[in-house]
């Protein structure tokens, strides 16, 4: 049982890691003028929507509920500084893909801890190491960006 609860906990602490990144991206989405960084930004937002459904589905599988539409505390502090860092630079692509980065850079790092340990996500390790490989190339993608703005 206590295995149990552990996945569940480590399931729903990537919930809101995506919601964050799915949440954030809407919002980049609606601050950027540029309607290349739109899409990418509403593509990677409708990304981290399919993971948040995957990842329910697992969560439920192992009998816990993850109502969670929304991002954690950590993310709405993030997007906080995001709305922040926007003000002060008059809303400038390369200070949004600068709060973007931040924000994959965080959700690599939470699948990296859940995934030191395989034998506890065993049955949806792949899952785990498709989406994380997927948040990976949203963050190189996003990184090229920001150099091509340098």
């Amino acid at each position: 049982m206590e295995n149990n609860n552990e996945i569940i906990s480590d399931l729903k602490g990537l919930v809101s890691i995506v919601n964050d990144g799915k949440e954030g991206y809407e919002s980049a989405a609606e601050t950027t003028d540029s309607f290349e960084l739109k899409a990418i930004f509403l593509k990677y937002a409708a990304e981290r929507k399919a993971y948040e459904l995957e990842l329910k589905a697992h969560v439920a599988t192992h009998g816990g509920e993850s109502e969670n539409e929304s991002g954690g505390i950590l993310g709405a502090i993030h997007r906080t500084w995001i709305d922040i860092k926007e003000a002060l630079s008059s809303k400038e692509d390369a200070a949004v893909l600068g709060a973007i980065e931040t924000g994959e850079k965080a959700a690599v790092e939470k699948y990296d801890m859940v995934l030191k340990d395989p034998k506890t996500h065993a049955d949806h390790l792949d899952l785990l190491n498709r989406q994380r490989d997927g948040i990976q190339n949203a963050l190189t993608e996003i990184q090229s960006l920001i150099q091509a703005k340098a």
